[in-house]
């Protein structure tokens, strides 16, 4: 099997660490575009805007973990609307920053394993966000990102399985990782290292038809829709 047991979190630490995970990226919120330009400049960047462009995500657009907004501004090129939803304050402070006042954007608050959609998007988008889900917590997500979508949704993301050796602390085996602030704070997170072929199958499973393909660089996207 793709997905061993091996790698899942335990039970009695999963809260823990989620919720470590959610204080990293609002202590990182000041520092992450930095990150996130650093990272895009590894191989690979331009393509994911490529293939963001040519899915065209027209319509009402559900954008997950939406960070500092880095993502929204290249979907309001294409969405009548975009509802941004994270559950970091600071980092949403800094996107709707970024957006500045517009009509078109709706920014939410909130944890996204407790959170449930009052409506339903022609597209659901999330940026490197999948690789942070726990593995035992893979398919409530994708539950959730079907009851988001309309009659006729699909589904774009992109992220990457890329880990340090020093963010290794548990062993490559290991989907727990030991990030860093620029001050040397630590903090855990969830870091699944998917691969694109397994990935595909293992939505295929859940009743997802979609596409998962690499870029030059260490990132993949997929896109796709239920099957119907």
């Amino acid at each position: 099997m793709a997905y061993e047991r091996r790698h899942e979190v335990p039970s009695d630490d999963k809260d823990q660490l989620l919720a470590e995970q959610i204080a990293y990226y609002r202590a990182r919120a000041p520092e992450y575009e930095a990150g996130a330009h650093e990272l895009l400049g590894l191989g690979g960047g331009p393509e994911l805007q490529r293939a963001l462009d040519a899915f065209r995500p027209g319509g009402n657009v559900l954008e997950l973990a939406c960070g500092i907004g880095l993502w929204t501004e290249r979907l309001l090129q294409y969405a009548e609307s975009v509802t941004a939803v994270d559950a970091a304050p600071e980092m949403l402070a800094r996107a709707a920053a970024r957006i500045g006042e517009s009509l078109r954007v709706r920014f939410i608050q909130a944890d996204l394993f407790r959170w449930q959609p009052d409506r339903r998007y022609d597209v659901v988008f999330f940026g490197f966000w999948l690789s942070h889900v726990p593995l035992e917590r893979f398919e409530s997500f994708w539950s959730l990102v079907a009851d988001c979508l309309a009659p006729g949704g699909r589904v774009f993301f992109a992220d990457d399985a890329y880990r340090t050796p020093d963010e290794l602390i548990e062993g490559r085996s290991s989907t727990v990782i030991r990030r860093r602030l620029l001050d040397g704070t630590p903090f855990r997170a969830v870091k699944v290292p998917h691969t694109p072929e397994a990935l595909e199958r293992r939505l295929g499973e859940l009743g997802w038809r979609i596409e998962v393909h690499r870029t030059s660089g260490p990132f993949f996207w997929g896109a796709g829709c239920p099957i119907r």
